[in-house]
C-alpha cells in the first residue's frame, strides 16, 4: 500500500520522534508514515506510550524531540483533519442528551455561529454519520438508556461527522462484549477502506482487529516494531522487544500472547480472551 497522499505526503508522519517523561523514555527514533485508507493497530502493555501517542497526534502533548505532521501540517489542537474516538466509559443512565445531539457535537466543535444554511448542513451531516454506523433507529433516544455498544457506535459517528482525514481510536473496545468489539472494529475498517481515512487504533483486544489491520505498531519498554501483523506478532519479534521469552500462540483465528518464566518470576505480557 502506498504511504502517500496524492500530493506526495502521508496523512500521518512522524520523524525521529521521541517522547520522554523525565528520565523515562516511552519511545525514541520513531519514524512512521500512515497512508490514506491504512488501518494501523497500536499495541503494547500498559504504560508503553499508546495513549501518549494519541495525545501527540491530537496536539495535546509536544514531542521531546522530532517532528509530527497531520496532512503535511504540524500537529495542533483542534485540527479539523482528525476525528477522535475515546475510550468506552460508563454513561449516567439519567443523561437525557439524545444520540443525534451527541453526534452533532463532533460538527459543532469546528463550526461556530451556524446560520440557517449551516444548520441544514449540520442535520445532513449528522444523519449521514448516524446511517454510516447503523445508529439511525435510536438516534432520538437518550444516550443514558442505550447499551454500551450503541453508545460506542454514536462515538464513532461523532468522530466521523466532520469527515476527517485521520481517525484516532483510543481503546474503543474497552468494556464491550466480543460481538460489539467486532462491530466497532469493522465499522472503523470500513471507514478506512471506503473513504481513504488513515486509522490509528489503540487496543488491548487484539483479536477483533488483527484480521482487519494493514500494519501493527507494537510499543514496549521504550522500543517498538512496525510491520504487517504476521511479521510483528511472532514469538521471536515480541521476545526481542520485551527482552524476555514471549510465546505467541495461534488457536484457530485467535492469537494469545503470554510471557514466560524470567529470572524466577512470571512475566505476563498480554493474553486476549
Amino acid at each position: 500500500m502506498s504511504t502517500e497522499t496524492r500530493d506526495g505526503r502521508p496523512l500521518v508522519r512522524l520523524r525521529s520522534a521521541r517522547l520522554a517523561y523525565g528520565p523515562r523514555v516511552l519511545w525514541d527514533g520513531l519514524d512512521l508514515d500512515v497512508a490514506p485508507g491504512e488501518f494501523l493497530a497500536v499495541l503494547g502493555p500498559n504504560g508503553s506510550g499508546k495513549t501518549s501517542l494519541m495525545r501527540v497526534l491530537l496536539g495535546l502533548r509536544p514531542l521531546s524531540s522530532g517532528t509530527v505532521e497531520i496532512g503535511g501540517e504540524a500537529a495542533h489542537r483542534g485540527s479539523r483533519r482528525i476525528g477522535y474516538v475515546p475510550q468506552q466509559r460508563a454513561v449516567d443512565p439519567t443523561l437525557a442528551v439524545r444520540g443525534r445531539d451527541l453526534v452533532g457535537l463532533g460538527w459543532d466543535g469546528h463550526h461556530w455561529g451556524l446560520g440557517l444554511r449551516g444548520r441544514a448542513e449540520r442535520r445532513r451531516r449528522v444523519d449521514a454519520a448516524l446511517a454510516a454506523v447503523g445508529a439511525t433507529r435510536y438516534a432520538d433516544r437518550p444516550v443514558g438508556l442505550l447499551s454500551g455498544g450503541e453508545q460506542q457506535r454514536l462515538r464513532v459517528a461523532q468522530a466521523l461527522v466532520a469527515d476527517p482525514d485521520v481517525l484516532l481510536c483510543d481503546e474503543p473496545l474497552l468494556s464491550l462484549d466480543l460481538a460489539h468489539q467486532r462491530m466497532v472494529s469493522e465499522l472503523v475498517a470500513r471507514r478506512a477502506r471506503e473513504h481513504g481515512t488513515a486509522v490509528l487504533f489503540v487496543t488491548h483486544e487484539i483479536n477483533p482487529v488483527l484480521p482487519l489491520v494493514d500494519r501493527v505498531l507494537y510499543l514496549v519498554n521504550g522500543r517498538f516494531r512496525i510491520g504487517p501483523p504476521d511479521e510483528v506478532m511472532t514469538s521471536a519479534t515480541l521476545s526481542e522487544l520485551y527482552g524476555t521469552p514471549v510465546q505467541v500462540v495461534r488457536v484457530g483465528d485467535r492469537v494469545v500472547v503470554a510471557g514466560a518464566e524470567n529470572g524466577g518470576g512470571q512475566h505476563h505480557v498480554e493474553e486476549t480472551p
